[in-house]
């Protein structure tokens, strides 16, 4: 230790550190000052106020094993001080905490001591397994040269990497799956085009998620929105982008898996037209529902993927924008609030109409959606439910218990909604909140309402397999959140020129 040390700081230090090591959650509590002011900052952002820092410390299960290797002060006056320490992680590597300490005489134990701010860094680990399975340098090189030449791709844990085996997000299933002979189709196309694959991201197991969170490989992390939940389930793919690892995250969306994350971490995505991008090589959840779909920070990258794996030519129809009250307000009022200005500035036009059957759609989408993924998947996991994450366990559990006819029922519930999303969409564009909310917290993660009231708008182009843009807004408060471009069957293209032509994002 060098450099004097005020009374008793020393001995609030070493408490701080060892009820960090037992994480001693009531006494690291009590050791941040109390108040809205009080900050933390690690690599991944910045918590303010002590609740928030709170809510982190008591979800994260502890800090990693470490030993103070050195310790230095250097005091501001007798009642605050600046505490800085060298540690060595029991993992390996070093890592530094540097805080700032305060005393009042009014708060008792440790010597009136709290810290009022603080920052902690460690080594960076060689491969961050919430965002990678696998990662190179490159993982796979192009096999030729084109118009993504110098790309790099994040290619969502669903799809064949020839040597690799897809692991759907599950470590059961990674054990128990043969290396693919051959690259997916999506693949195999982006790295003819001059673009190579840096790794095999994770993913929400089997695809069966929209909050981004993984019960064996960690949440990633949301660098547009510290301690906030990626989404799901291409959550690797997009967490790779928004951090800078990759330029392209390939994934897929049956029930809003790249729009959602596109909302969450303020990226570019596309949910493409169903079938309108090859799909072998790619485990299904929901054939009828499955889209390839990509995830950028650049509006003129998502175009240029397009270029490369999409069809030629487009099925014509105007560029006018429309959009349903009743869509808009299901939002919650920052997203809201953001979409309504997004909207005003694009001049897009009121519609009159209403969807009244849209909560019976929403649940018959996700009934022949859970239908599908048990007749793909339950052969598999029938003896194996144990090796799931709750969530998902939960909602294969539901899918197990579907019988034909209540299947029957929901499938012919939505075609009557195909047709009626279809003669809605018509020529036009149609523009909704990508998501009604931004990211929740980590800490407490969606509920199962949130998860409701976001399939509630994704389903309506899952199930009618429409193309449809997710663009980044900001809402009041500076968090990222999403406006969504729907469009009918085949217009894909149009839709990547009208983005690329906004100049409010």
């Amino acid at each position: 230790m060098t450099g004097p040390a005020p009374e008793c700081l020393l001995e609030a230090f070493r408490a701080y550190e060892a009820a960090l090591m037992a994480d001693d959650v009531a006494t690291l509590d009590e050791l941040f000052a109390p108040g809205a002011d009080t900050l933390r900052a690690d690599g991944e952002g910045v918590l303010v106020g002590h609740d928030r820092i709170a809510e982190f410390r008591a979800t994260r299960g502890g800090a990693p094993g470490r030993t103070l290797a050195e310790v230095h002060v250097r005091a501001v006056d007798q009642d605050s001080a600046l505490v800085v320490a060298g540690t060595v992680l029991d993992r390996g590597g070093r890592g530094l905490q540097t805080q700032l300490w305060q005393r009042s005489a009014d708060r008792p134990g440790h010597g009136g001591w709290r810290i009022t701010a603080a920052h902690v860094s460690v080594s960076p680990p060689a491969l961050d397994a919430r965002v990678w399975r696998a990662v190179g340098d490159p993982l796979v090189p192009p096999s030729g040269d084109g118009p993504l030449t110098g790309q790099t791709v994040a290619v969502k844990d669903l799809y064949a990497v020839a040597g690799h085996a897809v692991g759907a997000g599950n470590p059961a299933r990674l054990a128990d799956a043969a290396p693919e002979p051959a690259h997916a189709g999506a693949v195999g196309r982006l790295l003819g085009a001059g673009a190579a694959v840096r790794g095999i991201a994770r993913t929400d197991e089997f695809a069966y998620s929209l909050a981004g969170t993984n019960a064996h490989y960690g949440t990633p992390p949301n660098p547009a929105a510290p301690y906030r939940v990626p989404g799901g389930s291409s959550s690797g793919s997009a967490s790779a982008v928004a951090l800078g690892h990759a330029t392209i995250g390939l994934g897929t969306d049956t029930g809003g898996s790249i729009r959602v994350p596109a909302a969450y971490q303020g990226l570019y995505g596309i949910r493409t037209t169903h079938g309108a991008v090859d799909r072998s090589g790619l485990l299904p959840l929901a054939a009828d529902f499955d889209a390839v779909g990509w995830l950028t920070r650049s509006p003129a990258l998502l175009a240029a993927v397009g270029d490369v794996l999409l069809p030629a030519g487009s099925s014509g129809g105007g560029d006018r924008l429309v959009f349903l009250p009743g869509l808009v307000d299901s939002a919650e009022p920052d997203v809201r609030s953001a979409v309504r200005g997004w909207l005003a500035d694009a001049g897009a036009t009121e519609l009159g109409e209403t969807l009244d059957d849209l909560d019976a759609w929403r649940a018959a989408f996700q009934t022949w959606q859970g239908f599908q993924a048990w007749q793909a998947h339950g052969p598999w996991l029938a003896d194996r439910m144990d090796v799931l994450g709750p969530d998902v366990r939960s909602r294969f559990e539901t899918a197990a218990a579907i019988d034909d006819d209540a299947a029957g029922r929901a499938r012919a519930l939505l075609d009557t909604a195909r047709s009626r999303v279809l003669d809605l969409v018509g020529d036009r564009v149609l523009v909704l909140p990508s998501a009604p909310s931004v990211a929740p917290l980590a800490a407490t993660g969606a509920t199962p309402e949130l998860r409701n009231a976001t399939m509630r708008l994704t389903c309506l182009a899952a199930l009618a397999g429409l193309p449809a843009v997710s663009l980044p807004v900001r809402t009041g408060d500076g968090l990222p959140a999403g406006v969504c471009l729907v469009a009918a069957p085949g217009r894909d293209r149009a839709l990547l020129d009208l983005v690329q032509e906004d100049t409010r994002t």
